[in-house]
């Protein structure tokens, strides 16, 4: 991550101190950790030491899922490209005629409605 991306994500994160406990590990080394994840696809276990204990980078990231941290970064951040123009929404634009249905998604009988019954 450039220091450029940082200065947008970080004050959008939550606090780096804990208001109790052993003093969390740098947010810059968990979101760099998480985008090596992204990037490799790779399984959290064979996450490089540099980036620290890979239970310590998956935990954050499942605790930031569930108390909706990502989605908050993602919709301030599109605000923010969105505001300096920085977003042409007619070339980043997404619906289901792009995006294909698995192939046993189609014509499978029952359902729902077999169960109502």
């Amino acid at each position: 991550m450039t220091d450029e991306q940082w200065k947008r994500l970080w004050p959008l994160l939550p606090p780096q101190k804990p208001k109790t406990g052993r003093p969390a590990l740098d947010h810059r080394i968990i979101i760099n950790a998480i985008l090596w994840i992204d990037r490799t696809g790779a399984p959290w276990r064979d996450l490089p030491e540099r980036y620290g204990r890979w239970q310590t980078v998956a935990s954050r990231f499942y605790r930031w899922s569930k108390a909706g941290i990502w989605e908050r970064i993602l919709r301030s951040l599109q605000q923010q490209a969105d505001a300096h123009e920085e977003v042409g929404w007619e070339k980043h634009y997404i619906d289901s005629t792009i995006v294909r249905a698995h192939q046993h998604s189609a014509g499978a009988k029952g359902g729902f409605l077999q169960l109502r019954r």
